[in-house]
Parts: C-alpha cells; sequence; structure tokens
C-alpha cells in the first residue's frame, strides 16, 4: 500500500526524497522504458523541481493571423486557446504544451504569474521561455529548452488542451505525474504510480545504504553482490 494520502504528500515526498534517476530506473525495470522527455528540457535554474499531475497543452504554429475571417473560430483569438488553457489550470497541475516548432517563445512571467496564482506546480513546454529574470524572481518552477525571446502571439496558437499530446518519444496523458529535476523529466503514467512510486522510494533508501557502503571502502561489485543496487 501507498505511503501517502492525497497527491499533495506524494508530491512533498517526491520533491524530499526521490530524484528522476531512480523514478525512471524503476519505469524500466517495469517494462516502460520510454518515459523521459528530450534531455533538451532543462530547467531554468539547476535547484528547480517540478512535480504535479499533467495538464496537457496541445499547440501548432499559425502565420495566418488572428482575424476576423478564419474559419475555425479559434484561430481569430490572439494564442488561440492558450488564455483559456491557463485559466483552466488546477491546484497541483503542471502546464505541459508540446506540437510547435522550436522558433518562438512558449511560456513566460505573466504565464507563471498566473499559473501560480491557479496553484499550478510548473511549466514544463517542449520549446523556448522568456521573460527569465521575472520567472525566475517568482521561483516558479520552468522547464523548457533554454531562453529565447521571440513572441509564439504571430508565430503560434494553442488549438486543444486537457488532450493526449506527444513530447519527444513520450506519450503524456492528462493526469499523469511529471516529474522533473536538474537530470531530466520523466512522465508516470497514472495507471502505474502507485507501484512506481512505492518502488522507488525502496530503491532511493537502499541506494543511501549502498552509497554508505562504498564509501566506506566496499568494492562496487561486492556492494552490487550484497544489495542488487548500483
Amino acid at each position: 500500500m501507498p505511503n501517502w494520502k492525497s497527491d499533495a504528500e506524494l508530491f512533498n515526498l517526491c520533491r524530499r526524497d526521490l530524484y528522476t534517476a531512480v523514478v525512471g530506473d524503476i519505469m524500466d525495470i517495469m517494462g516502460y522504458r520510454r518515459q523521459f522527455l528530450p534531455p533538451s528540457l532543462q530547467p531554468l535554474r539547476e535547484d528547480m523541481v517540478v512535480v504535479g499531475r499533467a495538464m496537457p497543452v496541445l499547440e501548432m504554429d499559425d502565420q495566418g493571423g488572428e482575424g476576423p475571417g478564419r474559419r475555425a473560430d479559434l484561430l481569430n483569438r490572439p494564442f488561440g486557446l492558450m488564455l483559456r488553457a491557463l485559466d483552466t489550470l488546477e491546484p497541483g497541475e503542471v502546464y505541459i504544451c508540446s506540437g510547435s516548432s522550436p522558433s518562438y517563445a512558449l511560456w513566460g512571467e505573466l504565464m507563471s504569474t498566473a499559473a501560480r496564482n491557479r496553484g499550478a506546480t510548473g511549466a514544463v513546454v517542449n520549446g523556448y521561455s522568456r521573460d527569465t529574470r521575472g520567472i525566475l524572481a517568482l521561483n516558479f518552477p520552468v522547464f523548457s529548452m533554454g531562453r529565447y525571446a521571440q513572441d509564439q502571439r504571430p508565430r503560434g496558437k494553442v488549438v486543444d488542451f486537457r488532450c493526449r499530446i506527444k513530447v519527444g518519444d513520450v506519450m503524456v496523458n492528462p493526469g499523469d505525474i511529471v516529474f522533473g529535476d536538474m537530470d531530466g523529466v520523466c512522465v508516470v503514467p497514472r495507471e502505474i504510480e502507485a507501484e512506481v512510486f512505492t518502488q522507488a522510494i525502496a530503491k532511493a533508501h537502499g541506494e543511501r545504504t549502498v552509497f554508505e557502503a562504498i564509501k566506506s571502502g566496499m568494492l562496487a561489485q561486492e556492494a552490487w553482490d550484497r544489495f542488487g543496487i548500483l
């Protein structure tokens, strides 16, 4: 049985005791071997950790302007459905966006402020972010390809949200757990989350035991033979 009673308890446990490497190792053992997002997605500051339920957002390139007169009404709106997506974020969720080319920023300071006000725990965008000084001042966890100021408004639109998206090789469904630190971002499917995190906690504790043994002089092979962890 899981030793947490709520998402808030689990997410605090992740921030305190876990790291993406150990969670990824457990998913590998379980046969889920394509759960890390592209390594180009990095935190704006190395100590940032993001963990929460995925609120997937689908973005597309669009050079057609804002209308009026576009056949699809959402294309007449600035940013498409982005503002609606932001306003429907729920506490404990992570805004995770993909689908467009990496030619403009998908996230910024005002979006971070709006998301934080809604109780969101971070943003992961398969593209660039901007307004870096402002985001860092907010201490809002943002993972992106890097910093680039070019705006999305004349170049792209959000066309759907709370939908299934693909980020690199990873399929992300609404409600999956997104967990990221300085070593990368992984996605834990909802249907296996209890087993993954239960085993990850046990492995993390075991790794600390192995660390102390090796630190005290135990050889790597002996540590593996005794603990089965390295």
